[in-house]
C-alpha cells in the first residue's frame, strides 16, 4: 500500500496550517530587495568582523535558549522535568550554538593561518581517497562522553593530502560576489533552519532569507532575536508561509541559490513543478529552476547488524541504542533508524528483536505532532497488519510499530521505498555464508533496495573482528556504502552533531535523480570536496548517551552541554560530566 499522493521515495506530508500569518508578497519583495542591497557588503566583509558577528550570535541564542525548549515542550507535549526534555535541548539551542563556536574557530583560523586547520590526521586510504580526522573537533571533545567516538571525512577521488587545504574555506580565498539565498526551513528538528542560514551566510558568505516550515514557525521571533545582530545589519531576514510562499521566493529574480532541507517530492516541485507536468519535465530532463539548488532530503536509514558472539548485556545495550534511533523526536528525523538488516541464521537475531521490542514497550507513545504523521502510520499499519504495535497511546499520540520478518526480495515493500517520517521501523534478514558474505549482501541490499543516501550504520562486535576476513568485509562495506554517513556501532546522528563533519546525500545525487539530497551543510570545517563521513566507537560505551532512551539525566546532561557550548568552561565542563555519570 503506497501513501497517497506518494512514489518511490516519496513521503507525501500535507501542508501544515502555520501558527503565524504568511508573510505578504510585498513584504517578501522587501526582504530580498534590503537583502540584495547588502550581498555584496556581506561578501566582503572583513573576516575580523565577521568573528565579532558570531559572538554576538552566541550571546543572542544563549539568551532565548530557555524559552526556545520551554515552547518545544509544550508544542510536543513533553513533560518538563522529564529525561525526553534532553531531546529539545539537544535538537534545539545545543546544535545552534555548537555550530557558532566552531565557526569561530574556524573564522580564527582563516585569519592566522588562510584555513580552517584540521586537528587530526590526514591520511591517504587504500584506494587512494584521503581521509580527515576531524572528530573529536578539540580537547573538549576529547574530555567528555565521546570518548572512543572518532569521525573522518572522506574526500572525492582526485584530492590529495597536499591540496587539501587548498579545497577548503574557497569563498575566503577569492571574495565570491555577492548572492542572496533563500533557505527554506525543514519543520521536523528545530536547529536545522538557523545552523542551514549560518552555513549559507559564513561558509558561502551569503546574505539569507529564512522562510519558516509552517509546523515550527512559531520559533520565528525567537530566531529573529537570536539573530538579532545579522537581522539588524541587514543580512538576514526571516519570512514566513508555506508551498506558495515558497514557490514565490523560488522563483523570485532577485533569489539567486535555494537550499532546502525536506522531501525529494518537494525538491522536484521546485525544480521541475508540481504534478503530472512536473514529472514530464523530469523525465525530458528539462528543468525550470536555473538556479543552484542544495538540498538535504531524508533516507530510509539501515542498521546492519554483523552476527557475533554476544552477550546479554549487549543485547540490552543495543536493544537501546537501536531503539534510540527511532524514538527520538518521535521518529521525525531523516536519520532516523529504519530498516535493522539482520543475518537470517544468526541465533542472536530474534534475542536482539526482542530485547528491542522490550525496549520499546518502556518507552511511552508520543504525540503525533508532525503534520500527516497519523495517515502515515496507517499506512505502513496496513500494509504490514502483523506488526508489532508497542505502547498505550494517548489520545493523539501514535504508537511504536516494528515491522519485522520483510522479505529483503519484495523491493517495492513500502517499508524499504519510502521514508515514514513517524513512529516506524522495520526489520529483515538476509542468507549468508558467513559474516564477511552478509556485509557484502547487507551492502548491496542497502544500495540498491533502500531509499535514500543520507545515513547507514553497521554494528559489530569486536571479536568478530578478530577473523581478518570479517575486518576486510567492514572496511570494504565502509567503502562500499553509498552514504553521506556511515556509522559504526552508534547513531550516525553523532555525525550530525559533530558539526565538524559535513552533512548530507552521497555526492553521486544530482537534481534527476536526488534522493537525500545535494551538497553538504553544518560544515564548519568549511570543505568543498566531501565525500563521506565515517564515524566509528566503541561496540559499548559509558556512560549512557543522552540519546539513549535509557539515559535517566539526558535533560540535565544538555542543558549544561548548551550552556557549556555558548561558553566553554573546564567547571562547566565537570558539571555535564558529573550528569552523564549519573546517567
Amino acid at each position: 500500500m503506497a501513501l497517497p499522493g506518494a512514489t518511490k521515495g516519496h513521503t507525501a506530508i500535507p501542508e501544515a496550517a502555520g501558527s503565524v500569518p504568511a508573510t505578504p508578497r510585498q513584504d517578501l519583495d522587501r526582504a530580498v530587495a534590503e537583502l540584495a542591497a547588502r550581498k555584496d557588503e556581506w561578501a566582503g566583509l572583513d573576516t575580523g568582523a565577521r568573528i565579532a558577528l558570531v559572538d554576538e550570535l552566541r550571546s543572542g541564542f544563549a539568551r532565548v535558549a530557555e524559552r526556545w525548549v520551554a515552547m518545544e515542550l509544550q508544542a510536543k507535549g513533553i513533560t518538563p522535568g522529564t529525561p525526553t526534555e534532553g531531546e529539545e535541548w539537544l535538537s534545539g539551542p545545543y546544535f545552534v550554538l555548537r555550530t557558532l563556536r566552531l565557526l569561530r574557530r574556524s573564522l580564527s583560523e582563516i585569519v592566522r593561518f588562510g584555513q580552517p586547520l584540521i586537528h587530526g590526521r590526514v591520511r591517504t586510504l587504500p584506494n587512494g581517497q584521503v581521509a580527515a580526522r576531524a572528530f573529536p573537533a578539540d580537547l573538549y571533545d576529547r574530555l567528555f562522553f565521546f570518548r572512543g567516538f572518532t569521525g573522518d571525512v572522506w574526500m572525492t577521488p582526485g584530492v590529495t593530502a597536499q591540496d587539501l587545504s587548498a579545497t577548503q574555506a574557497l569563498a575566503y580565498r577569492q571574495p565570491p560576489s555577492g548572492k542572496v539565498a533563500l533557505v527554506l526551513g525543514a519543520g521536523n528538528v528545530d536547529a536545522i533552519a538557523p545552523m542551514d542560514a549560518l552555513d549559507k551566510l559564513f561558509v558561502e558568505k551569503q546574505v539569507v532569507v529564512l522562510k519558516m516550515n509552517p509546523v515550527n514557525a512559531h520559533l520565528g521571533p525567537l530566531f529573529v532575536e537570536g539573530f538579532r545582530a545579522l537581522v539588524e545589519r541587514g543580512f538576514l531576514r526571516i519570512v514566513y508561509g508555506g508551498a506558495a510562499e515558497g514557490a514565490y521566493l523560488c522563483e523570485h529574480a532577485g533569489v539567486d541559490e535555494i537550499h532546502i532541507t525536506g522531501s525529494d517530492r518537494t525538491h522536484d516541485a521546485i525544480v521541475f513543478g508540481p504534478g503530472e507536468e512536473g514529472a514530464r519535465r523530469k523525465a525530458e530532463r528539462l528543468p525550470l529552476l536555473a538556479k543552484r539548488i542544495t538540498s538535504e532530503l531524508g533516507n530510509v536509514s539501515p542498521i546492519i547488524v554483523v552476527p557475533g558472539p554476544w552477550s546479554a548485556g549487549d543485547f540490552a545495550f543495543h536493544a537501546a541504542n537501536i531503539a534510540g534511533q527511532l524514538v527520538n523526536n518521535a521518529g521525525y528525523n531523516c536519520n532516523a533508524g529504519r530498516v535493522l538488516v539482520q543475518h537470517a541464521g544468526w541465533e542472536g537475531r530474534q534475542t536482539l528483536l526482542a530485547a528491542l521490542r522490550g525496549m520499546l514497550a518502556t518507552i511511552p507513545p508520543r504525540r503525533g505532532y508532525y503534520t500527516g504523521a497519523a495517515e502515515r502510520w496507517q499506512a505502513y499499519a496496513a500494509a504490514h497488519p502483523d506488526a508489532d504495535r508497542i505502547g498505550a497511546p494517548r489520545e493523539g499520540d501514535l504508537p511504536w510499530l516494528l515491522a519485522a520478518g520483510l522479505d529483503p526480495r519484495n523491493a517495492d515493500d513500502i517499508c524499504f521505498t519510502q521514508e515514514p517520517f513517524c513512529s516506524v521501523m522495520a526489520e529483515t534478514a538476509l542468507d549468508a555464508a558467513d559474516p564477511a558474505e552478509f556485509l557484502d549482501r547487507a551492502v548491496a541490499f542497502a544500495n540498491d533496495t533502500l531509499w535514500g543516501t543520507l545515513n547507514a550504520g553497521i554494528i559489530i562486535h569486536p571479536a568478530s573482528l578478530r577473523d581478518p576476513a570479517v575486518a576486510a568485509a567492514l572496511e570494504r562495506a565502509i567503502a562500499n556504502l553509498h552514504f553521506g554517513t556511515i556509522a559504526v556501532n552508534h547513531w550516525s546522528a553523532a555525525g550530525f552533531a559533530a558539526i565538524s563533519l559535513p552533512w548530507g546525500g552521497c555526492p553521486t545525487n544530482d537534481v534527476y535523480d536526488v534522493r537525500s539530497g545535494i551538497g553538504k551543510v553544518h560544515n564548519a570545517l568549511m570543505f568543498s570536496r566531501a565525500q563521506k563521513n565515517v564515524t566509528r566507537s566503541p561496540f559499548r560505551i559509558w556512560p549512557v548517551p543522552p540519546w539513549f532512551p535509557t539515559c535517566r539525566t539526558a535533560h540535565v546532561i544538555m542543558r549544561r552541554l548548551t550552556a557549556f557550548e555558548a561558553r566553554p568552561s573546564l567547571l562547566k565542563l565537570a558539571g555535564v560530566m558529573a550528569a552523564a555519570l549519573r546517567g
